[in-house]
């Protein structure tokens, strides 16, 4: 079966389930997806009982397709993702980002928790993405082109749309939430990167590394959407400190600024 059938098959599926007309899209990363508990939830559908969907094995990544509105801003949310390093293609692993798109989306909002190695990062800060390198050995938009969906070979020069940047700068300074701005390195996992990669990362100019995002942000902008994106950076990368990594300090470091995470990105979605 093809991605169009499947698409369209989705997207039928989750329209009989919702009045909702999404004009904005977000994916929750690690331990963010507490912030469905601050919109008007209309439809709540678990990625097993959605055509075509698969669930998440991941902790701190609920799976649930959430539809409903943040005042009068319709959206539909990804509470969780798939990952490369579960095992699935990147087909499926973007699958939940052309249904958006396909849904009406015109804008996504991405989120992830990531490892920080800039300058003065500590847990618990906030970094705003403005370009990314992609360190996953593949992309999503190998193989024959679907015209349907996007051109041959679509421009990544402005990835992270300039305007939805700037606006999202200027919510955190009003806040008074400092946030870094950089570029976010993806890469596959699932290991966490040894101190000699993060050196080779920071090199090359990145800041923060994660194993999310860049595959939906290029389907995303294949699709032609408008795309923001935010690491929490919950963790510092291999080698910056003496600490080994692990899963459980992810997610009980988004909990921590929970709040700040969901407070930004409520006020984001009334403005963009």
């Amino acid at each position: 079966m093809n991605i169009i059938t499947k698409l369209t098959e989705t997207v039928t599926f989750i329209k009989t389930k919702t009045k909702i007309k999404p004009r904005v899209g977000v994916i929750l990363g690690s331990g963010l997806g507490h912030f469905v508990q601050h919109m008007k939830v209309e439809t709540h559908i678990p990625f097993g009982e959605i055509p075509h969907f698969i669930p998440p094995t991941v902790d701190g990544h609920s799976g649930n397709l959430i539809l409903g509105s943040i005042d009068d801003v319709e959206i539909v949310v990804l509470q969780g993702r798939l990952h490369y390093y579960e095992g699935h293609s990147m087909e499926v692993v973007t699958f939940p980002t052309r249904v958006m798109a396909s849904l009406g989306i015109e804008i996504l909002i991405v989120t992830n928790s990531a490892g920080g190695y800039g300058e003065g990062m500590k847990a618990g800060d906030f970094m705003l993405i403005e370009d990314h390198i992609n360190m996953m050995g593949t992309n999503p938009l190998m193989g024959p082109n679907i015209k349907e969906l996007g051109p041959r070979f679509p421009d990544m020069t402005q990835a992270y749309d300039r305007e939805l940047l700037q606006m999202a700068e200027r919510i955190f300074r009003s806040q008074k939430t400092f946030c870094h701005k950089g570029v976010y390195v993806g890469v596959t996992g699932p290991t966490y990167e040894t101190p000699s990669e993060i050196k080779m990362f920071k090199s090359l100019g990145g800041k923060a590394v994660g194993m999310s995002t860049v595959p939906e942000v290029i389907a995303a902008n294949h699709m032609g959407l408008r795309v923001a994106a935010v690491s929490c950076i919950t963790n510092l990368a291999a080698g910056i400190t003496e600490n080994k990594l692990n899963h459980e300090e992810v997610t009980l470091v988004a909990k921590q600024v929970e709040q700040q995470f969901c407070s930004f990105l409520k006020e984001f979605v009334l403005k963009v």
